[in-house]
C-alpha cells in the first residue's frame, strides 16, 4: 500500500470576490503593499500567485479567509492606471487545494498547495451537445478573446465547461462549487441543471 502523498509547494494566495478558472483572463490593480511584493517575487521567479473566492472578510485589509480550492495566476501584462497604481492582466492555469495557509508579517497569505489533476481532452459527450452550440452562441454574440477558437475547442469538454462556467451570469458561490469538482463531464451536467 502507497501511502505517499503528492508533494505540497507554497503558493501566495490573492483572495478576491470572484473566480478565476482555467483559460480566463482577469484584470487587477494592486496598491497593497502585501501584493506589490507578492507581483515582484512572482515576476523574479517567474511563477503564478494563487487566486481564491473570498469566504468572509475584505479584499483589502487584514487578512480574510478564503476558499481551499483556487486557480493558479500567471501573470500576462502589466502597466500603470491613471491612478498610478499597478495594473495586471492574468491568466488562470492550474487549479489547486490549499491545506494549510500561513499568514506572513506584511498580511499575505501563504498556503501549501496540492496542484489538482489537469483537465485531459475528452469530447463533448451527446447530452451535453447542446451546451457547445450555447458557447458558441454567446462569444458569437459578445465577442472577445475566445470568439476565434477553433472548432476542436467546442468539442474538448474542459475548455466547453471552463467558458460556459466564466461567461455565464451565476453567483460565485455556484462557479466555486464548479471549480471544485475534477471531472469535466460532471461540471458540464452542473452546468446543464443551472440553465432555466
Amino acid at each position: 500500500m502507497n501511502d505517499e502523498r503528492p508533494a505540497m509547494e507554497p503558493l501566495g494566495l490573492f483572495p478576491l470576490h470572484t473566480v478565476l478558472v482555467p483559460g480566463a483572463s482577469l484584470g487587477l490593480r494592486i496598491f497593497e503593499p502585501r501584493y506589490l511584493d507578492l507581483v515582484r517575487d512572482c515576476s523574479r521567479e517567474g511563477r503564478g500567485f494563487g487566486i481564491c473566492l473570498l469566504i468572509d472578510g475584505e479584499e483589502a485589509g487584514e487578512a480574510a479567509t478564503a476558499a481551499a480550492y483556487g486557480t493558479e495566476a500567471v501573470i500576462e501584462d502589466f502597466g500603470r492606471g491613471d491612478d498610478g497604481l499597478l495594473t495586471l492582466r492574468v491568466r488562470g492555469t492550474r487549479r489547486f487545494h490549499a491545506h494549510r495557509v500561513r499568514v506572513r508579517d506584511n498580511g499575505l497569505q501563504v498556503a501549501d498547495v496540492e496542484w489538482c489533476d489537469e483537465d485531459v481532452i475528452e469530447p463533448v459527450r451527446p447530452e451535453h451537445a447542446l451546451l457547445s452550440t450555447l458557447l458558441q452562441e454567446i462569444l458569437d454574440k459578445v465577442g472577445g478573446e475566445h470568439a476565434k477558437a477553433t472548432a476542436d475547442r467546442f468539442d474538448d469538454a474542459a475548455w466547453v465547461g471552463w467558458r460556459l462556467i466564466e461567461l455565464l451570469p451565476m453567483p460565485d458561490e455556484q462557479r466555486q462549487a464548479l471549480l471544485q469538482l475534477d471531472d469535466p463531464h460532471d461540471r458540464l451536467q452542473r452546468v446543464l441543471s443551472l440553465l432555466p
